[in-house]
């Protein structure tokens, strides 16, 4: 006896389809075609979330750096001095305290200048 394939196809038929809600165009509710979309929405999707955890260090890097240079040093010298002094703040918190708290993140300005004078 023949097995046919019909609830097998329509499950997964019905699974990409309902990956590819909000599409445009027939990508949305062309089976080959949204095949296509979501395997390349996927793809994209893998590779955007490393690429989104170096923009945001990047960002934080950023403003690190143009908080210490108002506070009178440079970002390398700043993260130079907290390593010294056994400070272990990352970059994510530092950044917040650059943009939200700028006496907190002078007090972590002159600790690493203490650090590297010593």
């Amino acid at each position: 006896m023949r097995i046919k394939g019909g609830v097998t196809s329509r499950r997964r038929h019905k699974s990409v389809l309902s990956r590819a809600k909000g599409f445009r165009g027939r990508r949305k509710n062309c089976f080959r075609l949204a095949k296509l979309a979501v395997q390349r929405a996927e793809k994209y999707a893998f590779r955007d979330r490393r690429v989104n955890k170096r923009a945001f260090r990047s960002l934080w890097i950023m403003r690190i750096n143009a908080a210490a240079r108002l506070n009178g040093i440079t970002y390398s010298k700043l993260i130079r001095g907290l390593t010294m002094a056994n400070v272990e703040v990352d970059r994510k918190i530092l950044a917040d305290l650059a943009a939200n708290d700028s006496i907190a993140f002078a007090a972590f300005a002159d600790k690493a200048k203490q650090a590297l004078a010593a």
